[in-house]
């Protein structure tokens, strides 16, 4: 009976398989007949410094402790989504997908009840109101970008509230 590991449960069964080794590394070289013959191959070296996305800019004079930005660090690069954030994205950019067809469905149920403006007005206004959830939510995406998470959901909440095909809801779907 062999003793277990203390690290048994963070190995995956065949680990200890030798031609699993990397062993070093070679890389071919050319030579001149056009044969290649092999030599090791130099590990990565990591890099001094990070490299940001956003570089701060520099400032030629030197700054005073009064002239530094109390800002948060968090206002300048937002974090990436998570799960939820994308899931609620979703389900945001489909509620806008279904007012922009409800929009387009009562624009097309307005133009047969006869009203009094030529449907050249109705349909182009039909087409203006299909595309306001669109452009609402492409526009909150892409202008906020910076802006914190809970932000950027909020807006896109105003946009729903704002942008609900009222005419569709008053005449019904079978109307």
């Amino acid at each position: 009976m062999s003793i277990p590991r203390d690290d048994d449960a963070l190995s995956w069964g065949g680990d200890d398989d030798p031609t699993l080794d990397v062993g070093e590394k070679h890389a071919p070289t050319p030579v001149p007949g056009g044969e290649v013959e092999a030599g090791p191959i130099e590990p990565l070296q990591p890099a001094a410094a990070p490299v940001t996305r956003h570089p701060e800019p520099v400032r030629s004079e030197p700054v005073a402790v009064d002239d530094v930005d109390d800002e948060d660090p968090d206002a300048a690069h937002a974090a990436p989504l998570g799960n939820v954030g994308l899931v609620g994205i979703g389900m945001v950019a489909a509620t806008f997908l279904l007012f922009a067809i409800g929009w387009l469905l009562a624009g097309l149920r307005l133009n047969g009840l006869g009203l009094p403006i030529p449907s050249v007005t109705v349909i182009a206004l039909t087409i203006g109101a299909a595309l306001a959830p669109v452009v609402w939510f492409v526009a909150v995406l892409a202008l906020t970008r910076s802006w914190r998470t809970w932000q950027r959901f909020l807006l896109l909440i105003v946009g729903i509230v704002l942008l609900v095909p009222w005419p569709f809801l008053s005449l019904g779907a079978f109307a």
